[in-house]
C-alpha cells in the first residue's frame, strides 16, 4: 500500500522548520523515516507535508558541553551513536545499546530523536535514557523548553512534544559511574529491558545513588524505587544482595501489560532477571571505574 499524497519541504533551519510544521494540521517532521514511512504507508497515519529535517546543521553533533554533560543531536542515527568516541568512552553502555537497535537498514538511518518521538512502548533509547536523567530539548513556536527523559512519553505512541516542536538536543550528566543496559528480546525488538546507572563516591568502593529503569512492560519506562533506595550508600560488593533483598516489592510495584511478547507475570519475571544481571556487570564495571 503506498501512503496518502504529501507535499516534501527541505527548511535550512531549525526556525524555519517549525513554521513549517505550524503552517498546517497535517505536516510532521522527517528524519530517518523508519517508523514514519512504513506507518504513512499502512496509512495508520496520515501527513498532507513532510518537513525534512536532514539538511539542517547541527542536529547530529556529539559532544561534552562546559558543565560536563553530554550532548547528543537528535538527528544522530544509532550508527553514528555506536561509534562515536565520546559515547564509547563515557557512556559504551549506550554505544553498545545503539549497535544492538533493529537492523542495520534501521541503524543506519534511524535517529535517535525518531525513536523517542514515536513513543513505541519496546524500543531499547527510552529506558536507558530515562537511567541516565536525560533531558530533551524541545524548540518550537512558543520557544524552547527542557523535558526529563522520565515525563516525555505519556502512553503508548503518545508523547508530551507538541506537532510543531522539534527535538533539537538529548543531554545528561557524564556518569560518575557505571552504565549498564539488559534486554531479553523476540525479533527486533526488546520484550523487556532494564537499565542502571550509578554514582559512586570518590574512592569508587560505595554507590551515592543509582537510577534504574525498566522498559517494555507498560507504556513508558518505569523506575524501581525501591531498588534505589535499597542502593543508596551500599558497598559496591553488597550490591546484588542488596537488590536481591529489594526486589519482591520492588517488581510487584512494576505495572506490566500482557501482550505478545508474553504475559504479565513472565514479563516481571524476566525484569528481575536482567536487572540481577545488570547488577553483576556493574559491579565488575564499578572495580575498575576510577582507573
Amino acid at each position: 500500500m503506498l501512503p496518502s499524497p504529501f507535499q516534501f519541504e527541505r527548511p535550512s533551519t531549525i526556525a524555519d522548520a517549525v513554521r513549517a510544521v505550524g503552517d498546517s494540521g497535517d505536516s510532521m517532521f522527517y528524519a530517518g523515516g523508519t517508523e514514519l514511512l512504513l506507518a504513512l504507508k499502512m496509512r495508520v497515519i496520515r501527513a498532507d507535508r513532510l518537513i525534512d529535517i536532514k539538511g539542517i546543521p547541527g542536529l547530529d553533533c556529539i559532544a561534552v558541553n562546559d558543565v560536563n554533560e553530554i550532548e547528543i543531536g537528535a538527528r544522530c542515527t544509532h550508527k553514528k551513536i555506536s561509534g562515536d568516541p565520546i559515547i564509547r568512552e563515557h557512556v559504551p553502555a549506550l554505544a553498545s545499546l545503539c549497535a544492538e537497535v533493529a537492523n542495520i537498514r534501521v541503524r543506519n538511518v534511524g535517529t535517535i530523536g525518531g525513536n523517542l518521538c514515536f513513543g513505541e512502548p519496546h524500543a531499547d533509547p527510552p529506558a536507558m535514557l530515562a537511567a541516565l536523567n536525560a533531558r530533551l530539548v524541545l524548540e518550537g513556536s512558543s520557544g524552547t523548553r527542557e523535558i526529563h527523559a522520565d515525563d516525555f512519553i505519556q502512553s503508548e505512541m503518545e508523547t508530551v512534544r507538541e506537532p510543531d516542536e522539534l527535538l533539537r538536543l538529548i543531554v545528561f550528566p557524564r556518569p560518575a559511574g557505571p552504565v549498564t543496559y539488559r534486554r531479553f528480546k523476540h525479533g527486533e525488538r526488546p520484550s523487556v529491558n532494564v537499565a542502571m546507572a550509578w554514582s559512586l563516591n570518590a574512592d569508587g568502593n560505595t554507590i551515592k545513588s543509582a537510577r534504574v529503569r525498566a522498559g517494555a512492560l507498560g507504556s513508558r519506562p518505569q523506575p524501581l524505587p525501591a531498588v534505589e533506595s535499597a542502593l543508596r550508600n551500599v558497598a559496591v560488593a553488597e550490591a546484588r544482595r542488596a537488590i536481591e533483598t529489594a526486589l519482591p516489592d520492588a517488581l510487584d510495584q512494576l505495572e506490566v501489560n500482557a501482550d505478545r511478547h508474553g504475559g504479565s507475570d513472565y514479563k516481571r519475571h524476566l525484569a528481575g532477571v536482567l536487572l540481577l544481571r545488570n547488577a553483576d556487570e556493574a559491579v565488575i564495571a564499578g572495580g575498575s571505574w576510577l582507573k
